[in-house]
C-alpha cells in the first residue's frame, strides 16, 4: 500500500507542467472526440508505468535495501532537477485518429520521463509492480485532468511555472533526505 500512495503522490507532483500534460491540453482543445484522447492517455500512462514498474522490480531484486534507497534518492533528485528545466509547448498534432495520436504522443512523452524513472525506483524499493504502476498511473492521470478540461487555457488559468518550481524544490529536498537516510543504513 505504501508503494501505491508514494507513487501516486510522486506522479501527481511530477506530472504538473510536464509534456504529457501539455499534449493533453493541446489535443483536448483541438479534437472533437475528447474521450478518445482521454482513452489514449490512459493506455499510454498504463503502458509506460507498467514497463517502468516491471523493470524497477527486476532491478530491485538484484540490489540490497541501501542501493534501492539510493536509487530512490537519485530518482527524486532527477525529478527535482528536471523540474527546473523549461518546457516548450508541443507542436500541433493531427486531429485525425485522436486515440492513436494521443497514445503515441503521450507514450513518447512518458518514455524516459521523471514519472517513469520515479516509478522504476519506487517499484524496486517497495517490491510491488501493481501498486507502483497503478499509483503512478492514477497520479499522472490526476495531473492531466486539469489540462484535459481546460485545454490550452491551462497555461493562463494555472501558475504552471510556480507549481513546477515548487515541485522541483520538494523533489530536491526529498531526494537529499532519502539519500542521507540511505547512507545511514547499515
Amino acid at each position: 500500500m505504501e508503494a501505491l500512495v508514494t507513487s501516486f503522490a510522486a506522479a501527481l507532483l511530477a506530472g504538473w507542467s510536464d509534456k504529457t500534460q501539455l499534449i493533453v491540453a493541446m489535443l483536448g482543445e483541438r479534437t472533437k472526440r475528447p474521450l478518445l484522447v482521454f482513452a489514449g492517455l490512459v493506455l499510454a500512462l498504463a503502458a509506460s508505468n507498467l514497463i517502468a514498474a516491471i523493470a524497477g522490480n527486476y532491478v530491485g531484486h538484484m540490489i540490497n535495501l541501501r542501493a534501492a534507497t539510493l536509487l530512490t534518492a537519485l530518482a527524486l533528485l532527477f525529478a527535482g532537477a528536471s523540474g527546473l528545466i523549461r518546457r516548450r509547448a508541443p507542436k500541433p498534432a493531427t486531429d485525425r485518429l485522436p486515440l492513436l495520436t494521443a497514445f503515441i504522443l503521450c507514450l513518447a512523452a512518458e518514455m524516459g520521463d521523471r514519472t517513469q524513472f520515479l516509478t522504476f525506483a519506487l517499484a524496486g524499493r517497495f517490491d510491488s509492480i501493481p501498486f507502483a504502476a497503478a499509483g503512478a498511473t492514477a497520479g499522472a492521470l490526476a495531473a492531466c485532468l486539469p489540462a484535459f478540461f481546460l485545454g490550452e487555457r491551462l497555461a493562463t488559468a494555472v501558475p504552471l511555472r510556480a507549481i513546477r518550481y515548487a515541485g522541483a524544490a520538494l523533489f530536491l529536498l526529498a531526494g537529499a533526505f532519502v539519500a542521507v537516510q540511505a547512507l545511514r543504513l547499515a
